[in-house]
């Protein structure tokens, strides 16, 4: 029997009790999104966690689970930014980080 790299032997999708489970590693952080019942693309998911990832590391500068740990409620806004009651509202990245870039000016 043949081993396979864990990339081609591994899905991104499960289905677990009613919901499909999408998830994407990058680095040593790993990002999971549960979706309710048939109505969502898990490719669209995938790409959704894809752009939220790139967002972040445009704000942190090379995104690492220290930045996410430490600025919490920064990846909060972030993501919040991205996404209203469940849906997907935005996802460019220069749009998604003016306010909270803004913040940081207001801030200091």
């Amino acid at each position: 029997m043949l081993a396979h790299p864990p990339a081609l032997s591994q899905c991104s999708f499960y289905e677990f009790r009613g919901y499909k489970i999408v998830y994407r590693r990058y680095a040593s952080l790993f990002f999971i999104v549960g979706v309710e019942g048939d109505d969502e693309n898990e490719l669209a998911i995938l790409e959704f966690i894809h752009s939220l990832v790139e967002t972040l590391d445009r704000y942190f500068e090379n995104v690492c689970e220290l930045d996410i740990m430490f600025n919490l409620e920064k990846a909060h806004f972030i993501l919040d930014e991205m996404v209203m009651n469940g849906c997907i509202i935005e996802t460019n990245k220069t749009n998604v980080l003016a306010p909270i870039q803004l913040l940081d000016k207001a801030g200091g």
